[in-house]
């Protein structure tokens, strides 16, 4: 495509100059996102994507404002500097941390600064335009200054690590300069940190590069170094990490020098290539064009934030928050927890660092047991802890029915019910064998020193603290996961077909376990005797409803109880945050209340979330000054629950979608039973499903089309069914099977579509 033709169809000006920065270099790899109706017979994964791009009409003052780039490991955040005349690039890396375990893991095993890049130029900054281009994983625009401007484009290249950032400078701001500056290398969090504490030494700065040693041994580098290219320019940097070893300089040199000796349009295009390869996996297109943007950035920040052969999401991601973030490590009492599940329904295992992480480290779980506990065949997870699952220091999870008890018993079992979902999305046998089954075993092991049978003959356990919220005997979270897990033991030793002397254990825990505690009037008790007396932001006393799914919507006898819990736990949403609204959002999915499912995200969206919390205007999320991944993240997840549901044996599609979304279109969903999904749904109606089967299990299908359906395999012969319910059937389908359903008669169109728009919605960023 000739220039004169590109800029025919882009949307931007400033996209055309930023994806040029290189001159036709750059400008020779695949065309940007923003290409719409380019030509290459529709594309609507890229146009979607190109329509959620973030924008910058206004120069961001902080990394609540900015644009963020990221590889999983590498990140980046651009916003302004000290001065008028400096633009600030925050670089951080989710690899390095801390090394010294005699403290705790938040002080000791703590993420560490790094530092940032500034590029000076000559005049003071009046105005910027800027773009995030989703789909290729790239910012683009302009700097405006007084004294001239300066055309720049900007990727972490998704294979090196790297940092590369074009420029194309005005005469007058032909020497723009760039520069480093290191952070202290010192843990921000100030909670319990010991006296005696002190920062790593101070860095040794070079020529285009800075060491900065930790005393634990090892330590980080960050190189950066520019390349001319006639009147245009490339910055390559990165940061290095080795411990116990010291290769982090050598490594960070080498990777700066390899990235500007390789041709940068064959760079780009790597680039490009994996990120449109990950946004065509699945498709998302809703009417509400706020949520379905705010959706494309959640799948473009997860994967900029963890990939499977990374550590898991801390905090922070792959980017540092400047002033007063205590978050300095991993929190696993919640907030890993919920911000995975979207890699399963969006169909990325790519980016699954939970299970590699139980995979590779599993051994490191004895060590948050408490130490008369430590049999060699009991394992729990303290919170906070480093990417390698380490607590350290003498951190352990408590001991229940005692003055040291502590919120952290159930962690490990929860965060390994994102495990089993990982397993259930995709049943990989493996899965379940090597990492769930052992792990899973020595999780509940620490629960068993603990229960007791009272005179009502159930299984008792005794004072626990419920999450951030108060003790109790009998707690309902640590009931709800002991029961969770006993029985997903007792369904794991059958499927791998094992001869398992533990399982009649696991039967009589999950049938002896006393009942959760509840009242008449407003369902289940935080434990036995305790109940939610003040607005709570955790949903810890309703994991059985989500998501367990131990409570089904779909069995009459359970909803009053559902309905009972929820609406005690709603009536007070004064300490809410925003994972608690994007909780009650897929709660109400599971109830079938569509029009509060959506009701509670809009208000979240919206940015109406109180108590010093705040959704802001990149989508990053704010506590205080802490910065917190996982609510938006989470809320995407709230999306997907509202368009499709794969729990309990049936797949439901668009099974809460509300009144107002009359259009929707899905494609490449993933569902438990390791089922693929598309599907339609036009002026009010589904016109049609369509579900692939990796696996062969057995597919009981809610399939929301009207009247009389045809289900049919893919080259168009009928395929058996039989009824299964209301609305439902139930199909023979082979592993790498599929079934089509649709009206009788009906031929539609099965491509996935960008639906029309409700109305207009701002673009996410700064567009004006």
């Amino acid at each position: 495509m000739d220039a004169v033709s590109r800029r025919a169809v882009l949307r931007s000006a400033s996209v055309t100059l930023g994806a040029a920065a290189l001159g036709g270099l750059w400008a020779s790899a695949a065309p940007p996102a923003f290409a719409v109706g380019g030509g290459d017979g529709g594309n609507p994964h890229r146009d979607v994507a190109a329509d959620a791009r973030m924008v910058w009409k206004r120069l961001p003052k902080n990394w609540q404002e900015g644009p963020f780039l990221a590889n999983g490991f590498l990140g980046a955040q651009v916003y302004a500097g000290k001065t008028p005349e400096t633009l600030k690039v925050m670089l951080s890396h989710t690899q390095v941390q801390d090394q010294r375990i005699q403290w705790e893991a938040g002080i000791g095993l703590s993420r560490l600064p790094i530092g940032y890049l500034t590029l000076t130029l000559a005049g003071a900054i009046t105005a910027v335009d800027w773009t995030l281009d989703l789909y290729n994983a790239e910012l683009g625009g302009t700097i405006t200054t007084t004294r001239g401007s300066v055309a720049f484009s900007a990727v972490v290249h998704n294979d090196l690590g790297v940092l590369l950032f074009s420029l194309t400078p005005s005469a007058g701001e032909k020497n723009a300069a760039w520069a480093f500056q290191p952070l202290e290398s010192a843990t921000t969090r100030t909670v319990r940190k010991p006296p005696e504490y002190v920062a790593n030494p101070a860095p040794e700065v070079a020529d285009g590069h800075c060491a900065q040693p930790m005393l634990a041994g090892g330590g980080y580098t960050t190189a950066w170094r520019e390349r001319a290219i006639g009147t245009k320019r490339l910055l390559a940097a990165t940061v290095a990490y080795s411990f116990p070893g010291t290769t982090h300089t050598a490594d960070a040199l080498e990777s700066v020098e390899k990235a500007l000796a390789a041709r940068p349009d064959a760079l780009l295009a790597r680039h490009r290539r994996w990120w449109n390869d990950y946004h065509r996996r699945s498709f998302v297109s809703v009417p509400d064009k706020q949520v379905q943007r705010f959706y494309w950035i959640q799948l473009y920040k997860i994967a900029a934030a963890t990939r499977a052969d990374g550590p898991v999401v801390s905090e922070w991601g792959p980017w540092f928050p400047e002033v007063g973030n205590s978050w300095t490590a991993v929190w696993w009492n919640l907030n890993v927890q919920v911000t995975y599940p979207i890699v399963n329904s969006s169909n990325h295992p790519e980016l699954d660092a939970v299970t590699e992480t139980f995979r590779r480290d599993h051994a490191n779980l004895e060590t948050s047991v408490p130490p008369a506990y430590r049999d060699g065949d009991t394992y729990a997870l303290s919170h906070p802890g480093d990417w390698r699952l380490r607590p350290g220091g003498t951190r352990s999870v408590g001991v229940p029915g005692t003055t040291s008890k502590t919120d952290q018993t159930g962690n490990l079992l929860w965060g390994l019910h994102n495990v089993w979902l990982a397993y259930r999305h995709h049943l990989d046998r493996r899965v379940l064998r090597d990492v769930l089954y052992p792990t899973l075993a020595k999780a509940l092991n620490f629960y068993r020193h603990f229960l007791v049978t009272g005179p009502d003959g159930f299984l008792h356990l005794p004072l626990t603290r419920s999450p951030e919220y108060a003790d109790a005997p009998d707690c309902t979270y640590d009931l709800s996961l002991i029961r969770w897990a006993a029985r997903t033991l007792v369904d794991t030793a059958r499927i791998l077909r094992l001869d398992e002397p533990r399982v009649p254990i696991w039967r009589e825990i999950g049938a002896k376990l006393v009942p959760y505690h509840e009242d008449p009037a407003n369902g289940v008790l935080i434990g036995d005797g305790v109940p939610l007396a003040a607005s709570h932001r955790h949903f810890s006393h309703l994991l059985w409803l989500y998501p367990l799914r131990e409570k089904v919507w779909d069995r009459p006898a359970d909803r009053d109880l559902m309905t009972r819990t929820f609406d005690h736990w709603a009536a007070d949403q004064s300490a809410w945050h925003g994972y608690s609204y994007a909780a009650a959002s897929s709660m109400k999915s599971a109830m079938d209340s569509p029009e509060e499912a959506l009701r509670y995200l809009k208000f979240f969206l919206d940015r109406n979330v109180v108590a010093d919390t705040e959704l802001t205007a990149n989508t990053v999320y704010r506590e205080g000054s802490n910065f917190a991944i996982e609510s938006p993240i989470t809320a995407a997840q709230s999306v997907v629950d509202m368009l499709m549901q794969g729990s309990g044996g049936v797949l439901k599609v668009f099974p809460s979608v509300s009144r107002t979304w009359r259009d929707a279109s899905i494609a490449g969903l993933r569902a438990e039973g390791a089922f693929l999904v598309d599907a339609s749904r036009r002026d009010g109606r589904t016109e049609f499903v369509r579900v692939h089967s990796e696996a062969g299990e057995p597919l009981v299908l809610q399939h929301g089309v009207p009247g009389d359906v045809d289900v049919r395999e893919e080259h168009g012969r009928r395929l058996p069914w039989r009824p299964a319910g209301p609305g439902r059937i139930a199909i023979g389908l082979r592993r790498g099977g599929t079934a089509v359903v649709t009206p009788r008669g009906a031929r539609p169109d099965f491509a996935p579509r960008d639906v029309p728009a409700l109305g207009p919605a701002p673009a996410w960023g700064l567009p004006g």
